[in-house]
């Protein structure tokens, strides 16, 4: 049965499971055991150099960056030639997700401006989990245009190169020139390797690795070690049907989204929900969250595609209705897995990231449970 499953709707609920058995642990008897195996101590040290961290930045911090890592190389192959490739195919998918990253965060702010810490977080509303929202979109089957799913996966992609720009310019503290100056002979040994036509993927694997742990130690967050190194495999070689980075992209995809997102998300989703009342939803972080990503994306992703087509710099697909634009901005407001790694980053253990975890699950499970039941009547394209 699982096989015959589409992939994108077993990723999903994938996602779900992991996430509904966090939570079910850190709400029993066993929660002691889900805290005490994320706080295992894993220590890799050779010589002087040593990395100690709790399983959960393991999590966090390596596997995260081979999601991104597979990230870059989406990117990379949809500018070269996919649907980012040319200005008439970015301007839909581009206008969305600006109007996607500017609202849901101006909500958030304007609900937390009077606090400066709480103020961290305001990146937290602008992330979509793509690999959710294509699962609720793979519930759907054939009644979904083919056209929506690659908008969202243009926006999505559009989306995730913000979300890189912002942890590396507001999430990066302490940094160690030192280190930054290695991972620099790592790139420029990765771009020279693409230059001179290398098209084996271990060399590049070895560099990655020798960048990750320079760029973990420099303060700048390790996981864009895993972006920039995509960017250094080659995209075309001698052979035209040769193609390392769809090759590489292939063999990645189930590794990423059928172990290390659920993995990440079963890590990072546990929450104590004895602590919190309804009013707990109604404090300004939550309340922000819940904001920006139900309220804020919708209403950012919709109206822009629509100001957009009303002043014809964008236009939307023949077989794509208003009511599926609409579905679709809905779920760009599950945020889900990567508004709880940009949670993390932004407030680390402060007791406030149970705050920020309760948001993020109210405002993805009402982005998608809504965004699922517009798709579903949506079904004229002439509508």
């Amino acid at each position: 049965m699982l096989k015959s499953m589409n992939p994108e709707k077993l990723s999903g609920i994938l996602l779900i499971v992991a996430a509904l058995l966090a939570l079910i642990l850190d709400n029993s008897p066993l929660a002691w055991l889900y805290d005490s195996l994320l706080s295992t101590p894993v220590i890799i040290q050779i010589g002087e150099l040593a990395i100690d961290k709790p399983l959960l930045l393991w999590i966090n911090d390596g596997l995260m960056a081979v999601f991104f890592f597979l990230i870059g190389l989406e990117i990379k192959k949809e500018i070269l030639g996919g649907e980012l490739s040319n200005m008439k195919k970015a301007s839909l998918p581009l206008i969305a997700a600006i109007g996607g990253i500017i609202v849901p965060a101006s909500i958030y702010v304007a609900l937390n401006y009077q606090d400066q810490f709480a103020l961290s977080g305001w990146a937290v509303p602008v992330a979509t989990d793509i690999a959710f929202a294509l699962g609720i979109l793979a519930l759907l089957g054939d009644r979904i245009p083919k056209e929506l799913k690659i908008l969202l996966l243009s926006l999505a992609i559009i989306d995730d190169v913000a979300a890189i720009v912002i942890i590396a310019v507001f999430y990066t503290q302490g940094l160690s020139l030192m280190a930054l100056g290695l991972a620099s002979i790592g790139l420029i040994s990765a771009l020279a390797m693409n230059k001179f036509g290398v098209k084996k993927v271990a060399p590049y694997i070895l560099i990655g690795i020798f960048m990750w742990v320079c760029v973990l130690k420099s303060g700048v967050h390790a996981t864009l070690a895993g972006v920039v190194l995509a960017f250094c495999i080659p995209m075309r070689t001698d052979n035209p049907k040769e193609c390392p980075v769809k090759e590489l992209e292939h063999a990645l995809h189930p590794w990423v989204y059928f172990m290390i997102m659920p993995l990440f998300a079963f890590a990072n989703a546990g929450l104590y929900l004895g602590d919190f009342t309804f009013e707990t939803l109604l404090n300004p972080v939550p309340l922000g969250i819940i904001g920006g990503l139900f309220i804020g994306k919708q209403l950012g992703v919709f109206s822009f595609i629509w100001l957009g087509a009303k002043l014809k710099l964008c236009e939307k697909p023949n077989t794509v209705s208003w009511p599926h634009i609409y579905g679709l901005a809905l779920l760009t407001g599950i945020g889900f897995t990567m508004s709880l790694f940009i949670g993390t980053l932004a407030y680390g253990n402060d007791p406030i990231i149970a705050q920020v975890r309760l948001g993020i699950l109210v405002a993805s499970l009402l982005s998608a449970l809504c965004g699922f039941l517009v798709l579903k009547w949506a079904k004229d394209p002439k509508r």
